[in-house]
């Protein structure tokens, strides 16, 4: 079975892609690695700051990878909080904090609207390949749901009148923006 590495250690990412990519690709994480660089995120998008964590770890281990960057955009927020999404709360940021945050920024803003959108970067000999998937959907008024993370809690998908956090994870990847930009990996892949 053919290896690519996920330049990513998140524990919820990693399980969402091995579900989709594991059948024909062993996905091996930093951790697997035994890589815990800090690799920095100073890009101003979200392709730009998944191409810096690719290049970083295809320059240092010399493996085909991809990594990806993951942004919530509320439109009565001009679309934040966006490339920041997992740092929105400041220092004090972490997936409660960054929920609250946004809460308060939205207040009783009857615009809820809002779209999770994945980029990924695939480095395949040097290569650079880019896949894009997003989720629309609203901003519920609090938090429902105990699966999932980040935003979960308050994002609920159109169409659906549950949250992500309410959705198990089966549910979750056949319609999420990292599911949808994985698919496309996928396909280009030759799965």
């Amino acid at each position: 079975m053919k290896k690519l590495v996920f330049a990513s250690n998140n524990s919820h990412k990693l399980t969402e892609i091995r579900a989709i990519l594991e059948s024909k690709f062993t996905i091996i994480s930093l951790s697997d690695l035994n890589c815990t660089d800090d690799i920095p995120e100073t890009a101003n998008t979200l392709d730009g700051n998944a191409l810096l964590k690719a290049q970083y770890i295809y320059n240092k281990f010399g493996f085909n990878c991809f990594a990806d960057d993951t942004g919530l955009e509320v439109e009565a927020l001009n679309g934040e909080p966006g490339v920041f999404s997992a740092r929105y709360a400041g220092e004090d940021n972490n997936a409660q904090n960054n929920i609250n945050k946004l809460l308060s920024e939205l207040g009783s803003n009857p615009n809820r609207n809002a779209q999770f959108r994945t980029v990924i970067a695939l480095i395949e000999d040097g290569d650079v390949n880019y896949f894009e998937g997003k989720v629309e959907g609203k901003i519920s008024y609090k938090p429902a749901g105990n699966d999932g993370f980040g935003y979960d809690p308050v994002f609920v998908p159109n169409g659906m009148d549950r949250s992500f956090a309410e959705l198990s994870t089966y549910d979750k990847n056949r319609i999420s923006h990292r599911a949808l930009a994985v698919r496309k990996l996928a396909e280009y892949l030759g799965l």
